[in-house]
């Protein structure tokens, strides 16, 4: 047993955990949960928070088509059923310990479907490339698009950007610099894995030629449509959620894709499932655009607790078909 390796895996949880915990104490250290309990008994719309459950449960079956896909120009044959069911996996565990759930994925390919581990992160290394670049496209015209909406609402109200920055309280500052902190670590780490990889020949190989495997794709239109198809079920199952509350439901689309965003690039940070660092990203936005600091609170409090559970709830089905994935017996 190697008790360093423990250690450090120990000391990363931990600062995850107490990373996500301080910004979350932060946020809501003033807050009073009993009025949580009335917007979701009294004033929420539940309809339209599960019309969006289809759409976070189609983003994974998305992802878990597209994985498929990239495995058959490198010879590895996965089956549909196991593929959807370790993305499923691969966000529970991620809840745990974050980042883990790439690893996970590729190691339930390997012992169900004897797929190559070294391979399968190859492939997932490339997702993760490509879903970062998408990103920061739709990041670019989110930008352009809306310079319009700020420049209105900075010359309406009479605010120039010192007087927001004035606004921003120093533990403002110091939770966004401990989440800069916190990326700089994280990039730090990965490559550390990487030097530790480039030592061990045969699992670069596997990896280099995992990441190769989208060269080599069949069908490049269905992939690029398994592509938009994640991000398309992600922003619904995101947008869908601006309907369930008052404050939030007359904010429009443009509104959505900005919060969306910066959400996505604030789970960068490695906390359980971006908790801490989405829930201040969302909330600061949603100010921006005319929110009350209270209803931003409660938005992102729920929306964020309601979709972690759905999370929870499709890996728990996961964990349970595979584990009686021999008596099954899906015919794929």
């Amino acid at each position: 047993m190697d008790l360093k390796k423990i250690a450090n895996n120990t000391w990363k949880v931990a600062l995850s955990l107490f990373l996500g915990s301080a910004i979350l104490f932060w946020m809501y250290r003033d807050f009073d949960f009993k009025q949580v309990e009335h917007v979701m008994l009294h004033e929420m719309n539940w309809t339209w928070m599960l019309l969006s459950f289809p759409f976070g449960i189609s983003a994974q079956l998305f992802r878990g088509l597209r994985w498929r896909q990239t495995l058959e120009p490198i010879g590895e044959k996965a089956r549909l059923s196991t593929c959807c069911r370790a993305v499923f996996m691969s966000y529970a565990v991620s809840l745990l310990i974050p980042r883990i759930g790439e690893f996970a994925r590729c190691g339930i390919l390997k012992r169900y479907d004897n797929v190559s581990f070294p391979k399968a992160l190859g492939t997932v290394v490339t997702e993760r490339a490509i879903d970062s670049l998408l990103v920061l496209f739709i990041t670019a015209l989110t930008l352009l698009s809306q310079v319009g909406v700020f420049t209105s609402f900075f010359s309406q109200t009479g605010t120039n950007i010192d007087a927001l920055l004035d606004k921003f309280t120093t533990m403002g500052y110091v939770v966004t610099a401990i989440c800069l902190l916190a990326i700089a670590i994280l990039i730090h780490l990965l490559f550390r894995k990487l030097a530790i990889y480039n030592k061990v020949k045969e699992t670069v190989k596997g990896v280099w030629t995992g990441i190769g495997s989208v060269r080599k794709v069949r069908n490049i239109p269905l992939f690029v449509f398994f592509t938009l198809g994640i991000w398309g079920s992600y922003f619904l199952h995101y947008y869908f959620t601006f309907f369930c509350f008052e404050a939030t439901s007359h904010l429009g689309l443009s509104c959505a894709l900005v919060t969306f965003i910066v959400g996505s690039i604030a789970v960068i940070v490695p906390t359980p499932n971006g908790a801490g660092p989405w829930h201040f990203a969302v909330k600061t936005m949603l100010i921006l655009y005319g929110v009350a600091s209270t209803d931003a609170l409660n938005f992102v409090l729920i929306v964020h607790s309601v979709q972690t559970l759905l999370i929870v709830a499709l890996g728990v089905y996961a964990w349970a078909a595979l584990s009686f994935t021999k008596l099954l017996q899906t015919d794929e």
